[in-house]
């Protein structure tokens, strides 16, 4: 795309309403859009994919638990009763705040005001070789790309004949001790657990090792240090092998590399270590904040543009209370979201805004079957019951009945039958920068 001269305008209907342009279709930009639902504005959606996914469960689809149909929901059967939203699949190449217009590799579209909630991509902290050689987790490509890589490690230590080979086939590292990551490592002991001994019963299980490997000196620090604590301790017993304390410096596709010396053989790795803003091209470095994140007012207006909001992991609201902008969860995405329409229909109607004000309701995270962390208010927990609370509150925020019921029915399989989903090679990964 670059180099590519956009002349055209995206088709749309003239209505006369004012135009909100609406970049990303993730947790944020839906909230946003939804509550815009047949009000007094034209709703443009520009998204390079046409779903929403769900990205708390990526995961699962890794590791084969559910198939990606269960957590991806088209724009256009979401936005189906919605007459003034119109999506257009699109990427966006500029942004150009001069002449109130974006930029995209099918045209360009005018608006009134522009809503940036373009979400957040893996952070690998400069660290080249550690992006060639391993595989982040922010997409269901991704995801799926993972799920392949597994499954053929698998398949080819069956056919191997080297020991040391073998070995650092079946080994698998994540790098990032965040809830991400404690939840793909766990998931990924369970494969161990429970699938591998039947769909490779000639495969030694025991030489397999998984590592958990975090900079930080506890995992989910984010989270409370009990949360903490019992997460440690859940993995620990189901077999993972976790190093805190030790950053990672380099991995060449077989050798992980740390700051403190230490060195661990695996060919698959997991980056789940770190996220930076997703920034469009076009808005002044002066807005950007730490993280690649765009700079906002309490009221998710981006630092010297007129009508340009982000809200979002893109967004960073700097307060006393929140010096480095508030977390990069769903929660404060669905939140700034949904009050930022409201506050655009408060000032067409001549109404005072209202600040943001972000409402913690707490965090989850799940460890493995029946073992969950929850920081809930003052009361902090883990343990079967908390894993009941993960899994109701992810299952009703999937979109869509269909998925809800599809995810519902592959937990109550896997839970009674400790299976998970048809492990299927559908396209073959073969690594960055090569044709699948």
């Amino acid at each position: 795309m670059e180099g590519k001269k956009v002349t055209n305008t995206i088709r749309l209907p003239e209505n006369g309403l004012p135009r909100i342009v609406v970049i990303g279709g993730g947790f944020a930009g839906l909230s946003f859009v939804k509550k815009l639902k047949n009000k007094a504005f034209q709703v443009v959606v520009i998204d390079k994919n046409n779903f929403h996914q769900f990205q708390p469960l990526l995961y699962q689809v890794a590791t084969s638990g559910i198939v990606p149909d269960s957590i991806a929901f088209p724009f256009r059967k979401q936005f189906k009763n919605y007459k003034n939203v119109f999506f257009r699949m699109a990427e966006v190449m500029k942004i150009d705040t001069e002449n109130r217009q974006v930029l995209t590799d099918i045209g360009h579209v005018h608006y009134n005001y522009l809503v940036v909630a373009t979400g957040s991509t893996t952070n690998f902290f400069g660290l080249e070789d550690v992006q060639k050689n391993s595989l982040g987790m922010k997409t269901i490509q991704e995801a799926l790309d993972i799920r392949s890589l597994i499954l053929q490690r698998f398949e080819k230590a069956v056919v191997t004949t080297d020991d040391e080979t073998r070995d650092a086939l079946t080994n698998f590292a994540v790098i990032g001790g965040g809830p991400a990551g404690v939840e793909t490592v766990g998931a990924i002991a369970e494969f161990k657990k429970y699938i591998l001994p039947k769909d490779y019963p000639d495969l030694d299980v025991s030489m397999m090792s998984i590592y958990l490997i975090e900079s930080n000196d506890r995992l989910l620090k984010g989270m409370s240090e009990k949360s903490s604590e019992m997460s440690l301790r859940y993995l620990k017993e189901m077999g993972v092998k976790v190093h805190l304390d030790t950053r990672v410096t380099s991995y060449d596709g077989h050798k992980i590399q740390t700051f403190n010396g230490e060195g661990f053989t695996a060919k698959s790795v997991i980056w789940t270590a770190g996220v930076k803003g997703n920034i469009p091209e076009g808005i002044n470095e002066e807005c950007f904040a730490k993280g690649n994140r765009l700079l906002v007012n309490e009221y998710s207006e981006v630092k010297g543009c007129t009508n340009v909001y982000a809200i979002g992991d893109i967004s960073a609201m700097i307060s006393e209370e929140f010096p480095y902008g508030h977390p990069m969860v769903a929660q404060t995405a669905i939140q700034q979201g949904d009050l930022l329409a409201k506050n655009l229909l408060r000032q067409i109607g001549g109404e005072s805004l209202k600040k943001f004000e972000y409402n913690d309701k707490g965090s989850l995270a799940t460890v493995g079957k029946r073992k969950a962390v929850a920081d809930i208010g003052r009361f902090k927990f883990g343990g079967y019951f908390a894993w009941i609370l993960w899994s109701v509150v992810h299952l009703m925020s999937i979109s869509g009945f269909k998925n809800k019921l599809f995810v519902g029915i592959n937990w109550i399989w896997s839970y009674f039958t400790y299976d998970k989903g048809n492990r299927l090679i559908m396209r073959r990964y073969k690594g960055r920068n090569k044709k699948h």
